[in-house]
């Protein structure tokens, strides 16, 4: 599993990697900086929703196989 945010977990850059995509080019599909791209891979910056879906849909996948929230206590 990608590096990840308290928030959020993400497995982003292992489907990108096996969808053959460079970072760039997921950022160019997506509309948003390879910077973006790298920040998400690595934990620092969550998604919007529009731009999940983008990703998951240019990366041929679902956005809950990209990114899941981590286990919660139940109250």
């Amino acid at each position: 599993m990608g590096r990840n945010h308290e928030k959020l977990h993400n497995n982003l850059e292992e489907h990108r990697k096996a969808s053959g995509y460079t970072q760039k080019d997921l950022s160019l599909a997506a509309d948003v900086s390879r910077k973006s791209i790298n920040a998400i891979e690595n934990g620092i910056y969550i998604p919007s929703t529009v731009l999940a879906l983008k990703i998951a849909k240019t990366l041929n996948c679902t956005v809950e196989e990209l990114f899941e929230l981590p286990n919660l206590k139940k109250h």
